[in-house]
């Protein structure tokens, strides 16, 4: 019987073992499926952008955009407005009056004493220009072009907004070289710092060789981490730009750039300024805005003519104290009068109107002049406005065309710098290996070339920009992926 007992016990921890691991099976598996919904979650947050990206969701989250979107949207409210001026005015009353005290019957027309007296009066009317001067014809063509100078403006902050994150995203790629370069030289440090420890051991060299490979390590691991910051700064500048909360998970893409020594900017300055005047909407607004006022002026000027419109009304009432004849007593002779209802009298007391009326302006104030003259010195504002703004436009374009070409002139440069500081640190590097070179020079010769490296780097992404943004002069859109 006892023995039963322990083969029963022995089989039920058994099957509680089973059920135990059973159980850590699902609970493992469980695990695992979380963590791999949260790393699929992690992963999925990180995104890398191309330039592209980055300037399309700049252009639909942007509140400047927006703003400006809004009061596009206010200056076709003004247009149609402006239309809608054209269409008849209709306007309608209605009134109910109570009356005590001596009162005039509207059937007898005879005055009644203390009598209360309840009483509706109804109107439907409204007028129509006809004619003012073709006021109204020429606020609808100010409008028109007010609009499409808004449309402009809007386009052009669009493309402000471009050539910033275009900018911050080339600063992005400029400061990952410089980081690669830096993080390259240390690790060179690093090497060393081992060759020359082992080589102070072995009686080879002075320890203070040693110590001045360690001080300009350090140097290099501060400069590191200055560069690692400044590109921080660029990931935070630029997602601020896209309105995105956080730059964590944010990450751009690294495309294939490379310059041809030997390239040339095809057109001349006043090749691409011709181009940008026929497309750039820095200048079309302006022009838009100069017609504006050209039509403005006609609407002053139509204050000096005649006015002629046109009115129409209906009106209608009712009175409790008004009856209605029935007719003739026929004994009398006497007039019967019956109940008058709202419904009869609102039908039969109806009246219509039609008229016209001529307002001819003689003496205002001068206000019709002074409008005038002030409507011409706007126009003379728009045109210098229209003026500066091809001015700048040309030196932006100056500006732009003689930087590309400095920097394409630099990166030549720095090109043919860096190869000669490589081939020159090669050299001191192998002398100071065996002991021919101080390391006071085999560290200049190093600081050397990641100058030059940081140099290439630079003149690189802004002869990029400075491309990008005559191109841009040019109608081409700003992308990265011609480079």
């Amino acid at each position: 019987m006892k023995c039963h007992r322990y083969k029963y016990k022995a089989w039920l921890q058994a099957e509680v073992f089973r059920s135990n691991q059973s159980f850590m099976k699902k609970c493992f598996t469980v695990l695992s499926l979380l963590l791999i919904l949260i790393n699929g979650e992690v992963f999925s947050q990180k995104k890398v952008w191309t330039l592209d990206e980055c300037i399309f969701y700049a252009i639909d989250n942007n509140i400047q955009i927006k703003q400006q979107g809004l009061q596009t949207q206010y200056q076709k409210n003004a247009l149609d407005l402006s239309k809608y001026k054209l269409l008849p005015t209709l306007n309608g009353s209605g009134s109910q009056n109570y009356s005590w005290g001596r009162s005039l019957d509207q059937t007898t027309y005879e005055y009644v004493k203390d009598q209360r007296v309840v009483s509706n009066n109804f109107y439907l009317g409204g007028s129509m220009t006809l004619f003012s001067g073709l006021q109204n014809y020429n606020s609808i063509k100010k409008y028109e072009y007010e609009l499409l100078a808004g449309e402009q403006d809007l386009q052009n902050i669009r493309d402000n907004i471009s050539l910033t994150v275009a900018l911050n995203y080339l600063q992005i790629l400029l400061n990952k070289e410089l980081v690669s370069a830096t993080n390259e030289q240390l690790q060179i440090s690093l090497q060393q710092i081992e060759k020359t420890r082992k080589l102070v051991d072995a009686g080879s060299v002075a320890l203070g060789n040693l110590l001045q490979i360690e001080a300009q390590a350090a140097q290099e691991e501060v400069q590191l981490v200055n560069m690692q910051n400044q590109l921080d700064i660029s990931y935070l500048d630029i997602t601020q730009l896209l309105e995105l909360k956080t730059p964590e998970g944010f990450e751009v893409v690294v495309p294939g750039i490379s310059i041809d020594s030997n390239e040339v900017i095809g057109e001349s300055i006043d090749d691409i300024f011709q181009i940008a005047l026929g497309t750039r909407p820095d200048i079309k607004g302006p022009e838009l805005l100069l017609s504006a006022r050209e039509y403005d002026l006609k609407v002053a000027k139509g204050g000096r003519s005649p006015k002629l419109s046109m009115n129409h009304s209906v009106t209608t009432g009712y009175s409790d104290l008004r009856k209605k004849i029935l007719g003739l007593d026929p004994n009398s002779g006497d007039v019967i009068y019956g109940n008058y209802s709202f419904a009869d009298q609102f039908s039969d007391n109806r009246s219509y109107q039609l008229g016209l009326s001529l307002s001819i302006p003689i003496l205002n104030g001068w206000q019709v002049n002074k409008n005038i003259a002030n409507s011409k010195l706007n126009i003379e504002n728009s045109r210098y406005a229209l003026d500066g703004a091809k001015k700048q436009l040309y030196k932006n374009i100056q500006q732009a065309y003689a930087d590309a070409s400095a920097a394409l002139k630099k990166y030549t440069a720095s090109g043919k710098a860096v190869k000669s500081m490589q081939e020159s640190f090669r050299y001191t590097e192998q002398k100071f290996n065996v002991g021919l070179v101080t390391p006071v020079d085999y560290n200049a010769s190093k600081t050397q070339l990641l100058k030059a490296q940081s140099d290439l780097a630079q003149s690189k992404y802004e002869y990029i920009f400075k491309t990008k943004v005559l191109d841009f002069y040019r109608g081409i859109p700003l992308s990265l992926t011609n480079q």
